[in-house]
């Protein structure tokens, strides 16, 4: 009996033995033998994981450098601009610089040189091959000026006005091929279409740019802006911001940090001083011709007494030049400020009667209402400032001046002016009422409206419509650049730099890659004789 009691006991501590060994063996297996394949694929992905963040990372800090390159750097810039006038051909050499992305310009003796030649360019219509000669001396002007190693990047542009304008389309083409081809062989950067006879509206245009750059508002509310009115030798401009509706052909819009410009912007080609001085005289010869007799003499009112004519010196079409023999050898000269007011007014009206518009201020042109300050501008200032007048000075001042010089005495008036030449002095008594006719009679500025200044230059910047093209177009060119900043990123200027960050990466990858070998791998095990889960340090290898 007790035995067969000790053989169930036996087998039952044997049972519980084998229950427990079973146990034992379970729990560990589920903690310490896990699938290789899954632990190599999770540290295959950490490894990714932490590689591409570490790229992010240093990609980050390497578009932030590189901007802060291009903020913070400052690079030393030249540009040239050709003015090709009706009277002569200008130069205009820039140096500027860059600084954090934006433009410093310097318009004083630094920063700007020119040289001017005569004639214009439209003298040589005849010979245009002639125009080579000119230009060749402008461009080693301009090479003189800009250092050797710039002259690949500097851009050099040819913009005709009007004189070229009053030419033929196939004769302008030939003068302009003829630059071209000097500008080809400069060295400096050209191409074929920086060379071009511009429209009026853009001279105008670029005038208001440099009045406002150089008055410190543009870039600022449109409505603090000044308007620009040029009188040149061969058109007159008008520009100013207008809120009124306008067609589209006169309308332009510019935009200039964060403001949009819509500008009214039209040359009144033919209307300049000089031109229109030619056609005045042309019309009282034709008129003497079909109105007086023989006997009478033809009345001059806008040249002053005892004023010298001499018709062979006079600018007249062939048919006024042929008729002129049948009329006495010279105009009479009466210097009367009245009546050359009168007779500049209806040359600045001709052609109104077909004008399509609700209004037209000046022949058939459309024009708005004048809005805001303006400054008048070349041969404005210059009469203004012949005849001793401050530069805010009324119409009525410039009226009286004028009527007064206009009364006096030619051999009076050369005896007061001993260093002027003929030429220039006899036309301030036309000038003086040409502008009356112009802004008063025409345009409606009273005569004591301090809105009009007279000036070409502010501080020590000229308003010399150039500068304004030249603002425009290198700060266009500067956008370009900017808008390619991604570009820019990988061109040669900036491999040292991305060298730099491709062995940043390298290092920062091997440190964390030599980091996880160094540290320890733990691995959790059960232990059999504590009868629990524990941490231990296994091989790398294992």
């Amino acid at each position: 009996m007790r035995r067969s009691n000790a053989r169930k006991i036996n087998r039952v501590d044997n049972k519980s033995k084998t229950m427990e060994s079973a146990n034992l063996q379970y729990r560990p297996s589920r903690s310490s033998h896990r699938s290789p394949n899954r632990n190599s694929s999770k540290s295959k992905s950490r490894i990714f994981c932490y590689t591409s963040i570490m790229f992010v990372i240093a990609f980050l800090c390497y578009v932030f450098v590189f901007s802060s390159h291009v903020r913070f750097s400052v690079k030393r810039k030249y540009g040239i601009v050709i003015d090709g006038g009706s009277t002569g051909t200008r130069i205009h050499v820039f140096e500027y610089e860059v600084r954090n992305g934006v433009p410093a310009y310097d318009f004083g003796d630094k920063g700007l040189v020119s040289m001017r030649v005569n004639p214009g360019l439209s003298a040589y219509a005849e010979k245009p091959e002639m125009a080579s000669e000119s230009v060749g001396k402008l461009v080693e002007f301009g090479k003189q000026n800009v250092p050797q190693e710039y002259w690949s990047s500097t851009e050099i542009r040819l913009m005709a006005t009007a004189g070229m304008r009053l030419l033929d389309s196939g004769v302008q083409e030939k003068i302009l091929e003829v630059c071209r081809g000097v500008l080809r062989d400069s060295g400096l950067k050209f191409m074929d279409d920086w060379a071009s006879v511009i429209s009026g509206s853009d001279e105008g245009l670029y005038a208001w740019v440099i009045a406002n750059y150089a008055l410190g508002t543009l870039g600022s509310d449109p409505l603090q802006t000044t308007g620009i009115i040029e009188l040149g030798g061969a058109s007159a401009q008008v520009t100013f911001v207008s809120d009124e509706p306008m067609p589209p052909e006169y309308s332009r819009t510019i935009k200039f940090r964060n403001f949009t410009y819509r500008i009214y912007s039209h040359s009144l080609l033919q209307f300049g001083q000089n031109v229109a001085f030619d056609l005045l005289q042309e019309s009282l010869v034709a008129r003497g011709h079909h109105q007086a007799p023989e006997s009478v003499k033809l009345m001059d009112p806008c040249s002053p007494r005892g004023y010298p004519h001499n018709l062979m010196s006079l600018k007249l079409s062939p048919s006024s030049f042929l008729d002129r023999t049948r009329h006495l050898s010279s105009l009479y000269p009466s210097g009367n400020f009245s009546e050359c007011r009168s007779a500049s007014l209806s040359l600045l009206q001709k052609g109104k009667e077909s004008c399509p518009y609700k209004s037209c201020y000046i022949g058939s042109t459309f024009m708005p209402k004048l809005q805001g300050n303006f400054l008048a501008t070349e041969n404005f200032f210059y009469t203004s400032r012949f005849f001793g007048l401050p530069p805010k000075a009324f119409l009525s001042d410039l009226m009286a001046a004028g009527k007064s010089f206009c009364e006096e005495d030619w051999s009076s008036l050369k005896s007061k002016h001993p260093s002027l030449q003929e030429e220039d002095l006899h036309r301030y008594c036309f000038s003086s009422a040409y502008i009356l006719a112009l802004l008063h009679d025409s345009l409606g500025i009273a005569l004591d409206d301090d809105r009009i200044g007279y000036a070409n230059q502010v501080e020590n910047i000229p308003l010399d419509w150039a500068l304004g093209a030249f603002i425009l177009q290198s700060t266009a060119e500067l956008d370009k650049e900017h808008s390619g900043w991604f570009a820019n990123m990988f061109s040669e200027d900036s491999l040292i730099l991305l060298l730099f960050f491709a062995f940043f990466i390298l290092v920062m990858f091997t440190a964390w890659y030599v980091s996880k070998w160094r540290k320890p791998q733990l691995k959790t095990v059960y232990d059999l004789e504590k009868g629990k889960y524990i941490v231990t340090r296994v091989g790398r290898c294992s």
